[in-house]
């Protein structure tokens, strides 16, 4: 696979997951952060790999 095509992918995880805290921010905080902090490193993982 090439670069972008893994930068996308990721990219487009980090969305699915920000949709998650989004969804369960009301009845599970904790599970909330924990989607949050993996949407973070999903969207950094994506601007390293392309970077890198």
């Amino acid at each position: 696979m090439s670069k972008e095509v893994v930068a996308v992918l990721l990219l487009a995880l980090g969305g699915f997951l920000i949709g998650g805290v989004y969804t369960t921010w009301k009845t599970a905080k904790f599970m909330a952060g924990l989607l949050g902090v993996a949407a973070v490193l999903a969207v950094g993982g994506a601007v390293v790999w392309l970077n890198g």
